[in-house]
């Protein structure tokens, strides 16, 4: 389940906000667009999916690279030690 954290950070990716509290009347809006409170609130609904999405998106990536590369995950974890 989504936090105030994952909801900003997904609607927000840029920052440039405070939040205090788990509520929209506790985000201040410095150095960006401010959304509205329905936006706010539907972004937790829409958290769940759009995580699943960049959780696959990075899968494929690394999948992709490691194919590019030639070499398994454990080899490319013995790389990284």
């Amino acid at each position: 389940m989504a936090n105030i954290g994952d909801v900003l950070t997904m609607l927000i990716p840029n920052g440039g906000y405070i939040a205090s509290g788990d509520d929209y009347e506790g985000i201040q809006f410095l150095e960006c667009d401010p959304i509205t409170k329905a936006q706010f609130t539907a972004g937790f609904a829409k958290w769940d999916s759009w995580k699943a999405e960049q959780d696959l998106k990075a899968a494929t990536d690394k999948a992709a690279l490691l194919a590019k590369l030639g070499i398994t995950a454990d080899e490319a974890a013995l790389l990284l030690k």
